[in-house]
Formats: structure tokens, C-alpha cells, sequence
């Protein structure tokens, strides 16, 4: 693997975002922070847990994104797929062309 930036996205049920967070939070030497937002999950494999899922007709989802090295990633990975095993967690890995911050500039 390279030491190109990747963004590792996660889709995982609302009733998990606590643990995710908590588990993410821990995972200190790959993940000293990351993005989430709220996401709707649609589509034939998307399990409508609660009634309101159900009317509303979409899941209720968080949507979290991280920029790490690819190899990064792969670790993040592997101890995803070992605690959250079973949990229907969705992921994919897209190449980074470019990542920084506007700030301030220095006066």
C-alpha cells in the first residue's frame, strides 16, 4: 500500500453512534478526529428498524468520514470489522487529491 490520503466513510445505524463515536475516540493512534453528519439510507438491503423508519420510509443513519494514509485505513479497518462485526456497516475508500485548512493568515 501507499502513503497516499484516502477518505474512509462509514454508514452505520443511528442506534449505533455512541459506541461508534466511543470506539473511534479510542482508536487514538489512527483517528485522532473525524467528520459525522446525520444521513436517510435508502435502497432494498437498508433495514427499517423502527416504525417511524418505516413511515418515513428511509433509515436513520450516521454518516462519518476520515482522512488517513491508505494503510491507515486498511488498520481502521480490520478493527472495524472485528468490533462491529454483524453490525450491517456500510464503508468505502475514495484516493484524496488534495487536503489542508484555510486559516487565518499570519500577521
Amino acid at each position: 500500500m501507499s502513503a497516499e490520503r484516502v477518505c474512509l466513510t462509514l454508514i452505520a445505524a443511528r442506534s449505533l453512534q455512541d459506541e461508534l463515536f466511543d470506539y473511534l475516540r479510542e482508536q487514538r493512534d489512527l483517528v485522532p478526529g473525524f467528520t459525522a453528519s446525520d444521513a436517510a439510507g435508502h435502497g432494498p438491503d437498508v433495514r427499517l428498524q423502527t416504525s417511524a423508519e418505516r413511515v418515513k420510509g428511509h433509515a436513520d443513519e450516521i454518516m462519518v468520514r476520515k482522512i488517513l494514509q491508505e494503510q491507515e485505513a486498511a488498520q481502521l479497518l480490520e478493527r472495524l470489522k472485528i468490533a462491529f462485526a454483524g453490525s450491517r456497516m456500510v464503508y468505502w475508500i475514495m484516493p484524496v487529491s488534495e487536503f489542508g485548512v484555510i486559516d487565518i493568515p499570519n500577521r
